[in-house]
């Protein structure tokens, strides 16, 4: 059986005031395209400078990672802030952890 990685993350920019919700299948090259984007208009992401991860959760069917993915997109931002501490209680930006980079 094949080995499937699908991920929904939440990154935020540097004053940690704005969120942004996505699903990839490789985390670490998503997070290096958001980063690459920063301060452009073509894309929320980028305009918004949200490349900072501070939540992911891992899924192996993609239908689940999209699932989820909508769930939290429809939660009011005390529970999206909620989520996140559960397991980054401080907002610890985690690129460098999960990708090694910066």
């Amino acid at each position: 059986m094949w080995n499937h990685n699908y991920y929904i993350y939440i990154t935020t920019n540097p004053a940690k005031t704005v969120l942004y919700i996505g699903v990839t299948n490789d985390l670490c090259v998503r997070l290096l395209q958001h980063r690459e984007n920063k301060g452009t208009k073509k894309s929320f992401t980028g305009q918004f400078y949200c490349y900072n991860l501070v939540y992911y959760e891992h899924f192996t069917h993609i239908e689940h990672a999209i699932e989820r993915e909508k769930e939290i997109k429809k939660w009011r931002r005390e529970k999206k802030d909620a989520l996140i501490a559960t397991t980054n209680p401080n907002w610890t930006f985690l690129n460098k952890e999960v990708c090694d980079d910066d």
